[in-house]
């Protein structure tokens, strides 16, 4: 079966950076299940996996803007320390669920001057062109409870 819009895919993966550095992977682990064709994946991903077959193994580098975008220097904001009232210990590094330019989002506090506190509405990975080493292990129609909700059930899902 291949994969096309509308299956529950499965794959096994290994993202890594231009330096080769492994950002992730699910390999020894439960493989990614999704939703073809309904943007749970970043769109590079999707279309390079689209047309293949159980069991086709590749590599595909996917351009930042076709992964998590380009890095805005509009999404790095410096706000006053009082804005995190409760927190007794600001860190660089440290993320916090906050309203950003596209609804909610993370945002990462990046620097800290004193009072000043800069932090970045971008993705981590913003910028970054990544490497997927992919394995498909499965695709199989989607259920339509899997459609009707936009993503496949996989084990221990309560819904």
């Amino acid at each position: 079966m291949k994969v096309a819009d509308n299956m529950a895919v499965s794959i096994h993966y290994t993202l890594t950076n231009d330096e080769g550095e492994v950002i992730d992977s699910s390999v020894g682990n439960a493989p990614l299940m999704y939703l073809h064709g309904n943007g749970n994946i970043i769109s590079g991903l999707e279309q390079a996996l689209h047309g293949k077959a159980t069991g086709e193994q590749f590599t595909v580098r996917i351009p930042a803007e076709d992964a998590y975008g380009e890095f805005m220097e509009d999404r790095l904001q410096v706000i006053a320390r009082e804005m995190f009232e409760g927190i007794d210990v600001i860190e660089v590094g440290m993320q916090f669920h906050a309203d950003v330019s596209e609804g909610p989002g993370v945002v990462t506090i990046v620097a800290i001057d004193g009072d000043d506190i800069t932090i970045d509405g971008n993705h981590p990975l913003a910028g970054v062109p990544l490497t997927f080493d992919v394995e498909i292990i499965e695709v199989r129609p989607a259920s339509p409870d899997e459609l009707n909700h936009g993503h496949v059930h996989g084990e221990g899902c309560q819904h």
